[in-house]
């Protein structure tokens, strides 16, 4: 291998007769004035005689071609093949042409792949096109994971991907970017296992139900990690809720604008009559109270009602309206006070105020994964108020210690969330926008970090985008979606052009830690998802059991002639409790018979179903 072509402090050619190059792998030149030089291929062709070793502008140019005759290469008989390759550090001068070019050691790409002990970091992939380099490894970093390739499950044969979590102290924040069916959400669930082996406190906001890692995946059945007792699956509503009693005035109007926008108005109301420790009851019944008050109309038509009460405790009960009439007519006008009523009833019948945050808090404090339930919109009005309040709890925390004052502790966290956009949108604001986008900017400090996942980049917010300072970038189709992953990465020409064909589980990993792009490609995870089976062959086995349920029921009571179909129909009712009609009964009988499971002869008087 050897340099060729016109060279420049940056980019480099390089020839060979034998050896292919792949994208992405590093090689070391070899300039006898600047000593070694590593760079990483860029772009890889192979030619020969039968094809035009110009085509449309190609990177191979007329001077590549004199330098490979004037080192002896025969252009027109042989096979010659091409690397374009990015020196990783500028040079001082341009690189001697004619140089000579080998595979790097193990250990001189060391401290450039690893950053971090396998122990401290997350383990989550392979970097690709390194298995020439791992082959003398230290033994630490080997046999440590396994990936899905073409011929199913194989051994690790490339140097691990450790990403260096404490470096998020100083470059916070992860976002996950992906199009459907790239291995973004895999991706996801190998960050959380990890995360769970080092216990790391986190929150993660699972819109779909998919984030429980108690089922093992089978291809590693005989793996020794169990996650059952590092994570829980909370369901917003059922599990968890949010104390009435706790909620400030502005943590109850995010609430309120999180379930239907707010008014001005409607602020309003809230600001005057909601009175801290105010409970669910208290605060409903005086907007109940101030509306039937408000309906009567004036001070005439309520006086009536307390002169010509029943009895003492409905007067007593107009007395009060009346009081809130005198006290905030004026100020909360109906139809606003209306609308709170209507959010507060939406958010009580969703179950949000039935529970509270105290087992979040708790297993944070044990270092677990906390995974929270629930549709994007119940999600999205909890977690303004989940997230808001551990925030602040760990702000605190840190400021009563740089105060040197007594404090609880609460630890530092990590916040997960698959379909970012829909918490954090570009162009409008959202409750829970507001407390992401404050943890993205302060949070380092205080030490509460976001792991932000999503299909469509372009739609997350620029400001939170902006404060990502590692990208996982998986397979992306989407022009738009590409053109800001270009502005917001370090991704060359070459490397977007590459995004919409990259395989499943393939991603670039643009991270200001490392200080450049990797390659890599995601590791197989331990634990399985609950929506891995593919949907038809759920209908197939549905309906496999459904046959053979109606066959053990209808098989004793054949052969069955078409005259006595409204016998079985009472008898099927009585014995197992399911009701047919005449008609689909018959349609059920068709079927069996279609699939061959018995057997329709015609007789003298119509026909007749039997067993095979």
């Amino acid at each position: 291998m050897q340099i060729v072509g016109i060279t420049t402090q940056q980019e480099v050619f390089i020839g060979s007769k034998t050896r292919n190059f792949r994208i992405n792998e590093f090689l070391i030149i070899e300039d006898p004035y600047q000593n070694d030089l590593m760079g990483e291929v860029v772009e890889a062709k192979t030619f020969n005689r039968y094809i035009p070793l110009n085509i449309a502008g190609d990177f191979v140019d007329s001077s590549v071609l004199e330098s490979l005759k004037t080192l002896g290469y025969n252009i027109d008989e042989e096979t010659i093949y091409i690397a374009k390759v990015r020196l990783l550090n500028e040079a001082l001068y341009p690189v001697q042409t004619g140089a000579d070019v080998r595979l790097p050691e193990f250990h001189e790409v060391k401290d450039l792949m690893i950053k971090t002990k396998k122990e401290d970091g997350l383990v989550l992939g392979v970097i690709k096109n390194t298995d020439d380099m791992a082959v003398d490894m230290d033994e630490e970093y080997k046999n440590l994971l396994y990936t899905f390739e073409e011929k199913g499950l194989c051994p690790q044969r490339e140097i691990p991907y450790i990403l260096d979590v404490r470096s998020m102290h100083h470059y916070p924040h992860i976002g996950v970017f992906g199009g459907s069916g790239s291995g973004k959400s895999f991706g996801l669930r190998v960050v959380l296992e990890e995360l769970m082996k080092q216990n790391i406190p986190t929150i993660v906001l699972d819109p779909h139900f998919e984030m429980d890692f108690s089922e093992r995946a089978g291809y590693l059945e005989d793996h020794t990690i169990d996650f059952k007792d590092k994570f829980k699956c909370l369901q917003v509503g059922y599990h968890v809720g949010v104390k009435f009693e706790d909620l400030s005035s502005q943590d109850l109007k995010n609430l309120l604008d999180a379930a239907s926008h707010l008014t001005d108005s409607m602020n309003n109301v809230v600001d005057v009559l909601f009175k801290r420790k105010d409970s669910f009851s208290s605060f409903y019944n005086k907007l109940q109270m101030l509306t039937e008050a408000q309906e009567e109309g004036s001070i005439d038509r309520i006086d009536n009602r307390i002169n010509y009460a029943d009895h003492q405790e409905e007067k007593k009960a107009w007395e009060k309206r009346k009081e809130l009439y005198l006290s905030y007519d004026k100020t909360c006008p109906y139809n606003s006070v209306k609308g709170i009523i209507w959010r507060l009833k939406r958010l009580d019948n969703e179950g949000i105020f039935s529970k509270d945050v105290r087992e979040i808090e708790d297993g944070l404090q044990r270092g677990k994964l906390m995974v929270i339930q629930g549709n994007t919109r119940i999600l999205q009005v909890f977690s303004t108020y989940l997230l808001n309040s551990l925030y602040h709890k760990r702000r605190d925390y840190k400021d009563a210690l740089y105060k040197k004052i007594h404090s609880e502790y609460f630890p530092p966290f990590i916040v997960v969330t698959d379909e970012a956009h829909n918490f954090a949108p570009k162009g409008y604001d959202s409750p829970s926008k507001s407390i992401l986008k404050e943890i993205s900017q302060e949070g380092r400090k205080y030490g509460a970090f976001l792991i932000l996942a999503t299909q469509r980049p372009t739609l997350l917010d620029e400001t939170i985008t902006a404060q990502l300072n590692t990208k996982f970038i998986f397979r992306t189709v989407r022009a738009s979606d590409i053109q800001t992953i270009k502005e917001e990465t370090d991704l060359t020409m070459e490397e977007t052009r590459r995004l919409p064909y990259l395989r499943t589980g393939d991603v670039f990993i643009s991270s200001a830690s490392m200080g450049r792009t990797i390659f890599a490609r995601i590791r197989a995870a331990i634990s399985s998802s609950p929506h891995t089976e593919n949907p038809f062959d759920e209908l197939k086995t549905k309906g496999k059991e459904d046959d053979e349920k109606f066959l053990n029921i209808i098989k004793s009571k054949l052969p069955i002639n078409d005259t006595e179909l409204l016998d079985i129909v009472i008898e099927i009712e009585k014995e197992a409790n399911i009701t047919f009609t005449l008609d689909s009964l018959e349609d059920r009988l068709k079927q069996m018979v279609d699939k061959s499971y018995i057997k329709k002869e015609e007789t003298i008087f119509g026909y007749r179903y039997k067993e095979i």
